[in-house]
């Protein structure tokens, strides 16, 4: 009984912090591979910010995802917006930076209301609206750079968002120098972590449902710790917290209280799991839907903000297989293809392996043919461990 009951324990925490160990097994491999290049503080933070608008894509769909539904538009809905910003800086050099955000997020709503309307009202399949939308958008993205090409901003500003770093005092400890805001913001999500954990184990047991043993879970709150206080000090090394971090955890803290801590996101989680049990419970099946696409809309025109301004240009071939990275990231990061599970937080780490896995080969110099194949692989990799996770009873 007792080696059952550890046996269970295990093979659940495996399914829930399994792309927790892919990722440490990737950064093990790769700075071995590369004799140590791969985390040296200027990759770690490069890579964190080519992270950025995968990762801020990858949110909304994972509530895509969640609902058993798919958005294929995502990527060139997100180069159209990028252009348009870059276009609007371009024509009107006075325009705020603020204005340029504000408009980039309110086209994307109304692209993601658009779509949400012809799937929840109209029950136009998602694949067939957003495959519509990606041509759609693709034609949009060419036509307005079709007299201009790639378009340069040079608004330091609007660029600083994708390359810059928030200010801080660098302190010296040892023979090196650290950014403080970076190690009081790292501290300070330990501490959040830890009392967060807490706090929802406690409500946990308040109510009598089953949580892992002490042991356990002081070895996960050590574990995460220990990953935060590394990544984190890596990058105090080297200019502290860029502001593409900053937007991404506002943007992941905000979507992980509702998904966790909501109705809406109970809500979502039960169309998920059996749209026809939700709509019988009361739930309208078709507000959540034409909520997740909406929310998805304006978090593409978040990311076609961070990607312009990464690449402090607009082109018409921005947004190519974007869509792709978002959907593999959020089955890496553990939603399932059958609906009603994912965690935003694990989408994070998800965008984090298959960028990581990008990374590292680009520094090991292999080619684009053979990088296709390994991500694809993962991809696959990940979605099989779901199926069999499913198929063990916990």
């Amino acid at each position: 009984m007792i080696d059952r009951s550890i046996g269970t324990l295990l093979k659940k925490n495996v399914k829930n912090y399994g792309m927790f160990i892919a990722l440490m097994a990737v950064f093990i491999f790769f700075a071995l591979a590369t004799a140590g290049t791969f985390i040296t503080p200027r990759n770690l933070s490069n890579l964190f910010d080519q992270t950025g608008y995968v990762a801020v894509l990858a949110i909304g769909m994972t509530l895509v995802l969640i609902i058993r539904q798919i958005d294929l538009s995502v990527g060139y809905a997100c180069g159209f917006i990028g252009a348009i910003a870059a276009l609007l800086m371009k024509n009107f050099p006075g325009i705020p930076v603020l204005a340029v955000i504000a408009v980039a997020m309110i086209i994307g709503l109304l692209i993601g209301l658009y779509q949400g309307v012809l799937v929840s009202k109209f029950m136009i399949p998602a694949f067939v609206v957003t495959m519509g939308g990606m041509f759609i958008f693709r034609g949009l993205l060419l036509r307005v750079t079709e007299g201009t090409g790639t378009v340069i901003v040079k608004n330091k500003f609007f660029n600083a968002l994708g390359n810059g770093f928030v200010p801080s005092p660098m302190i010296k400890i040892g023979s090196s120098r650290y950014s403080l805001v970076c190690l009081a913001a790292t501290a300070l999500l330990i501490i959040g972590m830890i009392a967060s954990s807490t706090a929802a184990r406690r409500n946990q047991q308040k109510y009598n449902l089953s949580v892992s043993p002490k042991g356990m879970f002081t070895f996960k709150m050590v574990f995460f710790s220990a990953l935060i206080l590394f990544f984190g000090t890596e990058l105090a090394q080297f200019h502290g917290l860029s502001w593409t971090i900053v937007i991404v955890m506002v943007i992941l803290a905000i979507y992980h209280f509702i998904m966790n801590n909501t109705t809406l996101g109970r809500h979502i989680y039960a169309v998920g799991g059996n749209p026809e049990a939700a709509e019988l419970s009361g739930i309208s099946v078709k507000k959540i839907t034409m909520f997740v696409f909406a929310s998805m809309g304006v978090l593409v025109g978040v990311a076609g903000i961070l990607f312009t301004s990464r690449l402090q240009s607009a082109s018409p071939a921005a947004g190519n297989a974007f869509e792709m990275d978002a959907i593999a990231a959020s089955y890496i990061g553990g939603v399932s293809a059958s609906g009603g599970v994912g965690k935003v937080t694990g989408t994070i780490i998800g965008a984090l392996v298959l960028n990581a896995l990008q990374n590292g080969m680009n520094l090991m110099s292999v080619g684009q043919s053979y990088q296709y194949v390994v991500r694809g692989a993962v991809l696959i990799i990940a979605v099989l461990f779901d199926v069999r996770a499913r198929r063990v009873k916990i």
